[in-house]
Protein backbone atom coordinates (compact mmCIF):
# COMPACT_ATOMS: atom_id res chain seq x y z
CA UNK A 1 0.00 0.00 0.00
CA UNK A 2 1.12 3.26 -0.90
CA UNK A 3 0.42 4.42 2.63
CA UNK A 4 1.85 1.42 4.57
CA UNK A 5 4.54 4.00 6.18
CA UNK A 6 1.81 5.98 7.48
CA UNK A 7 -0.35 3.00 8.40
CA UNK A 8 2.75 1.33 10.05
CA UNK A 9 3.34 5.01 12.57
CA UNK A 10 0.08 4.87 13.46
CA UNK A 11 0.05 1.16 14.56
CA UNK A 12 3.20 2.02 16.73
CA UNK A 13 2.48 5.02 17.99
CA UNK A 14 -1.05 6.15 17.49
CA UNK A 15 -3.56 3.13 18.07
CA UNK A 16 -2.72 1.75 21.66
CA UNK A 17 -2.38 4.75 23.53
CA UNK A 18 -5.19 4.54 25.80
CA UNK A 19 -7.69 6.84 25.96
CA UNK A 20 -7.53 9.58 29.22
CA UNK A 21 -10.45 11.13 30.90
CA UNK A 22 -11.09 13.58 28.89
CA UNK A 23 -9.47 12.19 24.87
CA UNK A 24 -10.93 9.06 23.26
CA UNK A 25 -8.93 7.31 21.40
CA UNK A 26 -11.49 5.80 19.42
CA UNK A 27 -8.62 2.89 17.40
CA UNK A 28 -8.28 1.10 21.07
CA UNK A 29 -11.33 1.82 23.07
CA UNK A 30 -15.13 1.50 22.85
CA UNK A 31 -18.20 2.85 25.16
CA UNK A 32 -20.08 0.11 26.63
CA UNK A 33 -23.73 2.23 25.83
CA UNK A 34 -22.61 4.12 22.73
CA UNK A 35 -20.44 1.30 20.54
CA UNK A 36 -20.58 -1.48 18.56
CA UNK A 37 -18.56 -4.38 20.49
CA UNK A 38 -15.73 -4.61 17.13
CA UNK A 39 -15.94 -0.74 17.26
CA UNK A 40 -12.22 -0.02 17.17
CA UNK A 41 -11.50 -2.73 15.03
CA UNK A 42 -14.17 -1.43 12.59
CA UNK A 43 -12.61 2.26 13.22
CA UNK A 44 -8.87 1.18 12.49
CA UNK A 45 -10.73 -0.91 9.00
CA UNK A 46 -12.26 2.42 7.96
CA UNK A 47 -8.67 4.41 8.51
CA UNK A 48 -7.43 1.79 6.19
CA UNK A 49 -9.42 2.17 3.64
CA UNK A 50 -9.61 5.59 3.36
CA UNK A 51 -5.67 5.18 3.23
CA UNK A 52 -6.21 2.83 0.57
CA UNK A 53 -8.14 5.26 -1.67
CA UNK A 54 -4.76 6.67 -2.57
CA UNK A 55 -2.47 5.28 -6.02
CA UNK A 56 -0.13 8.25 -5.59
CA UNK A 57 0.37 11.15 -3.38
CA UNK A 58 -1.76 13.88 -3.17
CA UNK A 59 -0.47 17.58 -3.55
CA UNK A 60 -2.45 18.66 -0.92
CA UNK A 61 -2.81 18.01 2.49
CA UNK A 62 -5.24 19.43 4.45
CA UNK A 63 -4.55 19.33 9.03
CA UNK A 64 -8.18 19.84 10.97
CA UNK A 65 -8.47 19.97 14.13
CA UNK A 66 -9.69 16.93 16.07
CA UNK A 67 -12.91 14.94 15.83
CA UNK A 68 -16.25 15.81 16.71
CA UNK A 69 -18.89 13.21 18.42
CA UNK A 70 -20.75 12.41 15.53
CA UNK A 71 -18.04 12.27 13.00
CA UNK A 72 -14.76 10.57 13.17
CA UNK A 73 -15.82 9.30 17.12
CA UNK A 74 -17.64 6.76 15.05
CA UNK A 75 -15.84 6.05 11.45
CA UNK A 76 -11.76 6.74 12.63
CA UNK A 77 -11.88 8.75 9.15
CA UNK A 78 -11.29 11.94 9.69
CA UNK A 79 -14.18 14.45 9.49
CA UNK A 80 -16.32 11.81 7.96
CA UNK A 81 -19.09 10.54 9.23
CA UNK A 82 -20.94 7.61 9.46
CA UNK A 83 -23.56 8.40 7.07
CA UNK A 84 -21.40 9.38 4.65
CA UNK A 85 -19.49 6.28 4.67
CA UNK A 86 -22.65 4.25 4.32
CA UNK A 87 -23.39 6.44 1.06
CA UNK A 88 -23.87 4.52 -2.18
CA UNK A 89 -22.70 7.90 -3.90
CA UNK A 90 -19.33 8.85 -1.19
CA UNK A 91 -16.39 7.97 -2.94
CA UNK A 92 -15.67 6.11 0.41
CA UNK A 93 -17.11 3.31 2.03
CA UNK A 94 -17.15 1.96 5.81
CA UNK A 95 -18.70 0.29 8.60
CA UNK A 96 -20.71 2.14 11.41
CA UNK A 97 -19.83 1.60 15.22
CA UNK A 98 -22.87 3.33 16.87
CA UNK A 99 -24.93 1.04 18.70
CA UNK A 100 -28.80 1.72 17.96
CA UNK A 101 -30.59 4.58 16.40
CA UNK A 102 -29.58 5.79 12.60
CA UNK A 103 -26.30 6.06 11.74
CA UNK A 104 -24.84 9.68 12.33
CA UNK A 105 -24.90 12.78 11.12
CA UNK A 106 -22.55 15.68 11.43
CA UNK A 107 -22.52 19.33 9.98
CA UNK A 108 -19.02 19.94 9.64
CA UNK A 109 -18.17 17.04 7.63
CA UNK A 110 -21.49 17.38 5.20
CA UNK A 111 -19.51 20.75 4.27
CA UNK A 112 -16.44 19.97 4.18
CA UNK A 113 -16.85 16.98 1.64
CA UNK A 114 -19.64 19.15 -0.18
CA UNK A 115 -16.43 21.58 -1.26
CA UNK A 116 -13.98 18.97 -1.75
CA UNK A 117 -15.14 15.56 -2.97
CA UNK A 118 -14.90 16.46 -6.85
CA UNK A 119 -11.52 17.06 -6.19
CA UNK A 120 -11.15 13.49 -4.09
CA UNK A 121 -8.67 12.15 -4.00
CA UNK A 122 -5.86 14.84 -4.86
CA UNK A 123 -6.05 15.92 -1.07
CA UNK A 124 -5.56 14.18 1.86
CA UNK A 125 -6.69 15.01 5.51
CA UNK A 126 -5.90 14.15 8.86
CA UNK A 127 -6.31 15.66 12.65
CA UNK A 128 -4.29 17.69 14.66
CA UNK A 129 -5.14 15.80 17.79
CA UNK A 130 -6.54 12.33 16.43
CA UNK A 131 -8.15 11.56 19.21
CA UNK A 132 -11.98 12.76 20.41
CA UNK A 133 -11.37 15.32 23.16
CA UNK A 134 -14.29 15.82 25.00
CA UNK A 135 -15.34 16.88 28.98
CA UNK A 136 -15.14 14.91 31.37
CA UNK A 137 -17.62 12.42 32.36
CA UNK A 138 -19.94 13.59 29.30
CA UNK A 139 -18.14 11.44 26.09
CA UNK A 140 -20.34 13.04 23.34
CA UNK A 141 -19.31 16.81 24.20
CA UNK A 142 -16.80 18.36 22.49
CA UNK A 143 -13.78 20.67 23.42
CA UNK A 144 -11.33 22.66 21.94
CA UNK A 145 -7.84 20.64 22.59
CA UNK A 146 -5.32 22.01 24.87
CA UNK A 147 -1.80 23.26 23.65
CA UNK A 148 -0.05 19.99 25.51
CA UNK A 149 -2.41 17.81 23.45
CA UNK A 150 -1.52 19.02 20.07
CA UNK A 151 2.57 19.07 21.40
CA UNK A 152 1.98 15.19 21.98
CA UNK A 153 0.88 14.32 18.57
CA UNK A 154 3.38 16.52 17.24
CA UNK A 155 5.40 13.48 15.85
CA UNK A 156 2.51 11.78 14.21
CA UNK A 157 1.57 15.53 11.95
CA UNK A 158 4.99 15.34 10.96
CA UNK A 159 5.64 12.25 10.13
CA UNK A 160 2.01 13.07 7.53
CA UNK A 161 3.94 15.73 5.68
CA UNK A 162 7.56 14.08 5.36
CA UNK A 163 5.68 11.29 3.89
CA UNK A 164 3.45 12.89 1.21
CA UNK A 165 5.56 15.76 0.79
CA UNK A 166 2.31 17.71 -0.39
CA UNK A 167 2.96 20.95 -2.83
CA UNK A 168 0.42 22.74 -0.69
CA UNK A 169 -0.87 22.73 2.89
CA UNK A 170 -3.70 23.97 4.60
CA UNK A 171 -4.53 24.68 8.22
CA UNK A 172 -8.09 24.38 8.80
CA UNK A 173 -8.47 26.22 11.78
CA UNK A 174 -5.85 28.00 14.17
CA UNK A 175 -5.01 24.70 16.41
CA UNK A 176 -4.16 23.45 13.18
CA UNK A 177 -2.25 27.06 11.92
CA UNK A 178 -0.69 26.63 15.45
CA UNK A 179 0.96 22.67 14.87
CA UNK A 180 2.21 23.51 11.41
CA UNK A 181 3.91 26.80 12.10
CA UNK A 182 5.29 24.72 15.54
CA UNK A 183 6.69 22.56 13.08
CA UNK A 184 8.21 24.91 10.61
CA UNK A 185 5.79 23.85 7.79
CA UNK A 186 4.70 26.43 5.32
CA UNK A 187 0.87 26.63 4.87
CA UNK A 188 -2.53 28.47 4.43
CA UNK A 189 -4.89 29.24 6.92
CA UNK A 190 -8.73 28.09 6.21
CA UNK A 191 -11.57 28.66 8.26
CA UNK A 192 -13.29 25.96 9.84
CA UNK A 193 -16.67 25.25 8.60
CA UNK A 194 -18.16 24.52 11.64
CA UNK A 195 -20.09 27.73 13.73
CA UNK A 196 -20.84 29.79 10.63
CA UNK A 197 -17.76 28.89 8.99
CA UNK A 198 -18.92 27.74 5.80
CA UNK A 199 -18.86 30.28 3.39
CA UNK A 200 -14.91 31.45 4.54
CA UNK A 201 -14.04 27.68 4.19
CA UNK A 202 -15.42 27.08 0.82
CA UNK A 203 -13.67 30.12 -0.30
CA UNK A 204 -10.57 29.42 0.97
CA UNK A 205 -9.98 25.80 0.21
CA UNK A 206 -10.94 26.78 -3.53
CA UNK A 207 -8.71 29.37 -3.07
CA UNK A 208 -5.57 27.13 -2.26
CA UNK A 209 -7.18 23.87 -4.83
CA UNK A 210 -6.87 26.61 -7.49
CA UNK A 211 -2.95 27.57 -6.82
CA UNK A 212 -2.66 23.67 -6.57
CA UNK A 213 -3.97 23.51 -10.01
CA UNK A 214 -6.70 21.23 -9.16
CA UNK A 215 -9.58 23.36 -9.13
Amino acid sequence: MLMDPIWDLLEDQLFDRPSTECLFNMYRDRHAELDIPDAPAVRRANLRGYLLAYDRMPSVFLLVEAPGPWGARFTGVPITSESQLLDDTFPLTGRRTSDGGDPHSEYSARIFWRVLEPYFPAFLTWNTVPFHPHKAGKPLSIRTPAAAEIDSFESITAAFVDAIRPGHVAAIGRKAERALDRLGVENTYVRHPSQGGAKLFEEGVTSLLHRAGIA
